[in-house]
């Protein structure tokens, strides 16, 4: 007699592409409308304004560019969109850096949007206005041009982060289903910064932290501990890209995990002012 044979096709491999999308660039005037400290060294800035209708940020990782004014003159400088398209200021000095958008609210015509900085003093420019910074304060924001969706298909996501990505970790908590495991690893100052998560972000990862004056290598050493990491599991890691370096060489090159599956921003380089974190983190080793 025949055997009958049951055949099923083999699964494809999961990719975890992530969907990109772009947005109308849109650059708004904005107010500070309230200022609050979910952790001693991070100010929460609150900008409102009719302009914020219609904003847009569909991804974890988003980020909008904020322009802020001239510390010596305390002139704010931005270009603006006219009917003609994008308008570039004619003088004044522009200073802006790029920021997660962490929480956006409308209702009833009433727009506001949270964004956080990390407060060091007068180190920076960023730093400087938003340790000062109070409601009526005038503020500009462009973007976001685009986002990155989540990675369809992940049942696990690792997320690495300093300070500067932590909005970015909490927009990650709150989109991701709840069907899919987080782990965290955190690399931060001192043991204040972990009151900035909410009991349900808590909750909702497991997560280690890790001081700086512990010393370095610690988080390497953690990420190895997970040992093998599956072809469902994403990595997302963001922060001081020095500090990023041997950890991605681990993930795509010891353990040769796809480009796809491991995301690596440098929001910040230690002794560089203004570094674009659009560039390659390891630029003796780029992306392939």
């Amino acid at each position: 007699l025949p055997i009958e044979m049951s055949w099923r096709p083999r699964p494809l491999p999961m990719t975890l592409e992530r969907e990109s999308v772009r947005h109308t660039l849109a650059i708004r005037q904005l107010t500070v409308s309230s200022v609050t400290y979910p952790a001693p060294s991070i100010a929460r800035i609150t900008v409102s304004g009719d302009e914020l209708e219609g904003f847009i940020s569909s991804g974890p990782a988003d980020h909008v560019k904020v322009f802020f004014p001239d510390p010596k003159t305390g002139v704010l400088t931005a270009p603006a969109m006219t009917a003609e398209g994008l308008k570039r200021p004619g003088k004044g000095k522009v200073i802006s850096r790029d920021y997660t958008p962490l929480g956006f609210r409308s209702h009833d015509g009433h727009h506001e949007l949270d964004i956080d900085f990390v407060v060091h003093g007068d180190e920076g420019p960023a730093s400087a206005w938003a340790s000062k910074a109070a409601a009526g304060d005038a503020i500009v924001v462009a973007g976001p041009r685009g986002s990155k969706l989540l990675p369809q298909g992940a049942t696990h996501v690792i997320l690495i982060a300093d300070e500067t990505a932590l909005p970015a970790v909490s927009r990650w908590i709150d989109m991701l289903p709840p069907s899919v495991q987080i782990t965290a690893l955190f690399d931060v100052a001192d043991d204040s910064i972990e009151s900035y998560f909410s009991a349900e972000h808590k909750a909702r990862m497991s997560a280690e932290w890790f001081y700086r004056h512990d010393g370095l290598g610690q988080l390497d050493a953690a990420l190895r501990a997970m040992g093998e990491i599956g072809e469902t599991t994403f990595v997302f890691m963001a922060g001081e890209a020095t500090t990023l370096v041997p950890l991605r060489r681990y993930l795509r090159r010891e353990l040769g995990l796809p480009k796809h599956q491991v995301a690596a921003d440098g929001y910040w380089r230690r002794g560089v002012t203004d570094a674009d974190h659009h560039a390659p983190i390891d630029p003796a080793d780029p992306e392939d």
